[in-house]
């Protein structure tokens, strides 16, 4: 079992001032992540989902991040990969320059957002957004192990350029689909790629995902490119060594993460001011609930919340069930930056040696 983090730099109520702030505080939990023996730390890419995720130049934050540490691994969790948002050509230039930089550690993620917030400000056809980031996947790997890259298909059509640099990793840096549903984790293994999962069901629902992905990989036909046998989750974490104040803040911030992730991908409608979502403490009633419905027969398999003895138990659930990697989403919006420092650094002592 492999633990990362999940940057997303989530800010309640955001401020210029807060939001400084945030971008640097992220810097800082992967340097301890780093100290501790962390796997990896992940950045997603997002554009104008406010509160929600205001990482929006993850290239910038991972290169910053690289420079700051030595061992822990640099993750694209993901670049949106469909042709408005990035060209296939700019994401392959720079995930090779930060694989140089970061002296091959970088994994590179590829999605392509769910969010309509997302598509509307890069004018994208929702009708064309599987078919665009289908091709681009297709096609940035083949950049990196050609000399001279051309290509003629139905999105793109590039005359004989050379593609440089090239990463250090041969031949290419591992590869990882964002996924959110069966068929996108079917797809993942069908593309001889990683999956990277959002943390949701109980532990058959998440055994049966691991299932479906391990049958896709076995049967996929790639031969091109580097296979990534790898099935990812992650769950919203706090680990304390207080069990109430774990659940307390950690309840609370879990609750911020997921009703913010509901509003930007499973609304019909844009949204691009503040979100309308509880961001107060749980009730009294509320935290009793969540607290005792921890590792019960069918408790669901979305966030390590508690002490580090309630955690092993949690994270062997999701040993149990097959998974290879936990990216922990510690940073909450309404999660004090000091807690969630408090909380690597008792995961990472408390936690993860267990299951090293």
């Amino acid at each position: 079992m492999r633990f990362s983090l999940l940057i997303e730099i989530q800010i309640d109520s955001p401020t210029p001032e807060k939001e400084r702030q945030a971008v640097l505080d992220a810097v800082d939990h992967a340097v301890l992540a780093d100290a501790l023996g962390y796997h990896c730390v992940w950045a997603v890419e997002h554009h104008g989902l406010i509160e929600y995720s205001h990482c929006s130049a993850p290239e910038v934050v991972l290169a910053f991040i690289a420079a700051r540490t030595e061992r822990i691994r640099i993750g694209h969790a993901v670049s949106l990969t469909a042709y408005r948002y990035n060209h296939p050509i700019r994401v392959a230039e720079r995930v090779a320059m930060l694989d140089i930089l970061s002296g091959g550690r970088v994994n590179w993620g590829s999605g392509k957002s769910a969010s309509r917030t997302e598509q509307g400000a890069f004018e994208i056809d929702p009708a064309e957004l599987d078919s665009q980031w289908r091709e681009a996947i297709e096609m940035i790997p083949r950049m990196w192990r050609s000399d001279v890259f051309t290509w003629q298909g139905r999105h793109f059509t590039i005359p004989p350029t050379a593609i440089l640099p090239k990463p250090v990793q041969r031949p290419h840096p591992p590869i990882y689909v964002a996924c959110s549903r069966p068929e996108t984790v079917a797809a993942a293994g069908a593309l001889g790629a990683g999956s990277l999962n959002f943390s949701a069901g109980d532990d058959a629902t998440v055994r049966a995902k691991v299932q479906l992905y391990r049958d896709a990989i076995a049967a996929s036909a790639v031969t091109s490119r580097r296979i990534t046998n790898q099935f990812c989750s992650t769950p919203a974490t706090l680990v304390l060594d207080d069990d109430r104040k774990a659940c307390e803040y950690g309840y609370r911030g879990a609750r911020f993460f997921a009703e913010g992730l509901g509003t930007f991908f499973f609304s019909p409608q844009r949204y691009h001011g503040p979100l309308e979502i509880n961001r107060g403490p749980l009730t009294a009633a509320e935290l009793h609930t969540a607290m005792t419905a921890r590792n019960t027969p069918g408790a669901q398999l979305a966030t390590i919340i508690g002490n580090p003895e309630v955690a092993r138990v949690t994270v062997q659930r999701f040993a149990d069930a097959g998974v290879d990697e936990l990216i922990l989403v510690m940073q909450m919006g309404t999660i004090p930056n000091e807690i969630v420092l408090e909380s690597i650094r008792t995961f990472g002592e408390k936690v993860l040696p267990h299951f090293s």
